[in-house]
């Protein structure tokens, strides 16, 4: 038993913000083999649970609160590619950002709103009310950026949401 807590805690020690259902999915244990565990390395503080819009995320403890919510921001593949986006082409407006990810301007301002909310992307407004997008916190962004392993089930139900957003914009 001590074994499957161990791979519970190297798993999120190497994906920090990786959530129940892929910790389910690498390890190829039982949802409740994996609840068990988790609930006694959380009664430990060997891992932090943190819940971000609809997903609990693991982390070690030594993530402070910023990180934890920007890992599991970044972890999903659009709020990523917006932020991989600003940070390889300097400020851009929201529309640059859209065209260039390919996505309704919509469902950029969904990821925008949460990115905002967690510091990780701050709007700016000049005198004629025309919005410009940079990275908050640029330094340590790249690197939980780096550390943001976006898994394919969380790629297809990002990209199945902007076929869904296309289609409605037709």
């Amino acid at each position: 038993m001590a074994d499957t807590r161990t791979r519970i805690e190297t798993s999120i020690e190497a994906h920090p913000g990786i959530h129940f259902s892929e910790i389910v999915r690498r390890l190829e244990l039982a949802p409740g083999q994996v609840q068990y565990h988790l609930k006694r390395l959380r009664a430990d503080d060997t891992v932090v649970a943190e819940p971000v819009y609809g997903k609990t995320h693991y982390f070690p403890p030594e993530y402070t609160d910023w990180e934890r919510d920007a890992l599991a921001l970044l972890r999903r593949e659009t709020a990523g590619g917006v932020v991989a986006y600003l940070l390889a082409h300097g400020p851009a407006t929201p529309a640059a950002v859209a065209d260039s990810l390919d996505i309704a301007r919509s469902t950029l301002e969904w990821h925008l709103d949460r990115l905002v909310e967690h510091q990780l992307v701050s709007k700016h407004r000049d005198q004629s009310n025309h919005v410009t997008l940079t990275v908050d916190r640029r330094d340590r962004t790249v690197q939980l950026l780096r550390e943001a392993d976006p898994t394919l089930r969380e790629r297809m139900v990002d990209r199945f949401t902007r076929l869904v957003d296309k289609l409605l914009d037709q």
